[in-house]
C-alpha cells in the first residue's frame, strides 16, 4: 500500500500534468508520478521530426523534462527544474515510443538533482540531469 506521501504526490504530480497544455499537445501520458520517480511516454507524430527524419531534440527533452517534474513534485507546493544537461545519445524517428524514466539522485536543501533516461524499444535516446529547486516551506 502507497504512504499517504505517495498517494499526495502522485495526484498532485498528476493535477499537474492534466492542467498542462504542453503535455496534452504532445500527446504524453504520466504512467507513474511518486516522490523521487516517475515514468513517462510520448509517440513520436509526424510533426515531431526535424528536417531530417529524426525526433526533434526539443520533443525528446521535453518528455524528460516532464518526468522530471512529475517525480519531484511531491509536496503540495509545485517545484521547477532550474536547470538541465542533456545528451542525445541515438535517433528516434516518427512512430517509435519514447519512455521517460526520472529518479532523484540526491536533495541538499531545496535542490535536487534527477537523472532521466529516454529509451524507445530497449535503445537509450538520451539521458538528461535536471537541477530541480525546491518551494520554499510556506508559514
Amino acid at each position: 500500500m502507497k504512504s499517504e506521501g505517495d498517494k499526495h504526490a502522485s495526484e498532485h504530480s498528476r493535477r499537474i500534468a492534466a492542467q498542462d497544455r504542453v503535455v496534452a499537445a504532445l500527446g504524453i501520458r504520466v504512467e507513474r508520478a511518486e516522490p523521487g520517480y516517475a515514468v513517462a511516454r510520448m509517440r513520436v507524430r509526424p510533426d515531431m521530426v526535424n528536417g531530417v527524419g529524426v525526433t526533434h531534440g526539443g520533443m525528446i527533452f521535453t518528455l524528460a523534462d516532464t518526468a522530471i517534474a512529475m517525480a519531484s513534485n511531491d509536496s503540495a507546493a509545485s517545484s521547477l527544474v532550474a536547470g538541465a544537461d542533456v545528451a542525445f545519445l541515438s535517433p528516434s524517428h516518427e512512430g517509435d515510443e519514447l519512455v521517460a524514466v526520472a529518479e532523484r539522485r540526491t536533495l541538499a536543501g531545496r535542490t535536487g538533482l534527477y537523472d532521466a533516461r529516454v529509451e524507445t524499444a530497449g535503445r537509450v535516446v538520451a539521458e538528461v540531469r535536471g537541477r530541480v529547486r525546491m518551494p520554499r516551506e510556506t508559514r
